[in-house]
């Protein structure tokens, strides 16, 4: 079996046809191409990064840098690729930059109903802290807000940080 190579770099302009296709595939009120844009040219807080497979977009993940604070305000991963640890890999990514930035806590909201995204960020220490009632505009659900103090992840990476498992 050959082996997949992995990157993770920062997000650029070139990836964003395949960006929006998947955010718009996986989330009922997905963020546009112009809101990518500012995150990747004029936004200075963002940490917008891009994960590839063999060169493909696997996945993205938006951050903000805010004072002591790392908002996580977007992870998706491609729906062929997810359960290959992609999103664990963009968690730990994120949490990684956080601690090296000197951030105290993570915050981050998330649909009460996504269980699978839910239990994903309990198992890098977020804790809910509260609900947002109706929170999401397209149906009224509520947001469950996140929280976690950012040390360093309490799951390494996998494969020592290179790539998903």
């Amino acid at each position: 079996m050959a082996e997949i190579e992995i990157e993770i770099r920062r997000m650029r302009e070139s990836d964003l046809d395949r960006v929006y296709e998947i955010e718009r595939d996986l989330f009922s009120m997905p963020w546009s191409r112009t809101s990518f844009l500012f995150e990747i040219n004029d936004s200075r807080t963002s940490y917008p990064v891009t994960v590839l497979e063999d060169g493909e977009v696997a996945g993205y993940a938006v951050g903000w840098f805010v004072v002591d604070e790392l908002h996580i305000g977007n992870i998706a991963v491609a729906r062929p690729r997810q359960g290959n640890g992609i999103g664990k890999f963009l968690v730990t990514h994120l949490l990684r930059q956080a601690a090296d930035r000197g951030s105290a806590y993570a915050t981050l909201e998330v649909r009460v109903s996504n269980v699978r995204a839910i239990k994903l960020y309990r198992r890098y220490g977020f804790k809910g802290i509260a609900i947002r009632t109706r929170y999401y505009t397209d149906d009224g659900e509520d947001a469950l807000v996140m929280m976690a103090e950012i040390g360093r992840p309490s799951e390494p990476a996998v494969n020592g940080g290179e790539g998903p498992e």
